[in-house]
């Protein structure tokens, strides 16, 4: 990326291999890169390094070690990896045919994924654990509403609350994205193009509003949730919104606490702590998909004939 702009200043550019220079830095040579929402507004705006141009995006990837760092343990030559690295406009990203990555933010890729599928996971499945475990505190048999639950992070999202025994409702569109979220582990599908999501969630809790509610919308979606949300209950979100006085007094009024997740702080703050616990849930998850869902025998068995009540 040579400035700011839309997809066509992204330009392919012949550039040196890149070389180890730390000894715990590891050369992956990439099969596969994700594409975020954060990668289009990097593009767009590069409001990370504006000085650091030009410059390689790209967060999210999968590869094969090339070679390792005199110090590096936890991988070595033809280990397949998945890993969130760079990406900001500086250092550079997973848009490239190699990429150097500390050996702390490489996890060992799922076995049973491809690397493109691998490489679509790791920012969604970040996002998703940060939002329901770190900030959402999610524990077993909570109600829990996931906005937009077809999407890259919903659906992650919905498959990990499945995985810790949560009532899970979501919001959807359509009846093909319906029975998505529903063969993923979803109790109750609210199409909020025909149905008020705040009234629905309210009737599915008997009243009492979701413990948890997983924004990945932001907006007025954001700000309506707080009425959605049982007293002393938490809502996370992905987006900054600014809300009118009258959300945000029920928001007081119900005690509520609001959480946000932001995984790329982590990268432009230089919290090693916090990457090398962003890699944990990576490793957790390559787990997860390479067990399966243990408890469906398949996809349509996971949907109910009537959602549970929520008693949480």
């Amino acid at each position: 990326m040579n400035a700011p702009g839309e997809p066509d200043v992204l330009v392919v550019t012949d550039i040196p291999i890149p070389v180890l220079t730390h000894p715990s830095s590891v050369l992956v040579k990439l099969y596969a890169a994700g594409v975020n929402p954060i990668d289009t507004k990097v593009r767009k705006l590069n409001i990370y390094y504006p000085d650091k141009l030009p410059s390689i995006l790209g967060c999210d990837g999968a590869g094969v070690v090339e070679t390792v760092g005199s110090s590096v343990t936890r991988v070595r030559p033809g280990d397949e990896v998945f890993f969130f690295n760079n990406g900001l406009g500086y250092p550079a990203g997973t848009y490239a045919e190699y990429t150097v990555v500390r050996e702390d933010y490489l996890a060992l890729k799922p076995k049973n994924l491809s690397m493109l599928e691998a490489a679509g996971i790791p920012l969604a499945l970040i996002t998703a654990w940060e939002a329901l475990i770190n900030r959402g505190d999610l524990r077993e048999g909570n109600s829990t509403l996931i906005h937009a639950g077809a999407g890259g992070v919903g659906h992650i999202a919905i498959q990990l609350a499945h995985y810790f025994n949560a009532l899970i409702a979501t919001t959807i569109s359509s009846p093909q994205k319906a029975e998505l979220v529903q063969s993923l582990g979803a109790d109750l599908a609210i199409n909020y193009s025909q149905q008020d999501f705040v009234e629905a969630t309210l009737n599915w809790t008997n009243g009492l509003g979701a413990r948890l509610i997983v924004d990945t919308v932001g907006g007025v979606t954001f700000c309506k949730s707080f009425a959605a949300t049982r007293l002393y209950g938490r809502v996370v979100t992905l987006l900054s919104t600014t809300c009118d006085i009258k959300f945000t007094n029920m928001a007081r009024l119900r005690n509520l606490s609001i959480g946000y997740v932001q995984i790329t702080a982590p990268l432009y703050f230089g919290l090693h702590a916090a990457r090398v616990a962003q890699t944990r849930i990576l490793e957790r998850g390559a787990k997860l998909f390479e067990q399966g869902n243990s408890r469906c025998t398949s996809a349509w068995n996971c949907r109910w004939s009537k959602p549970p009540q929520p008693t949480d």
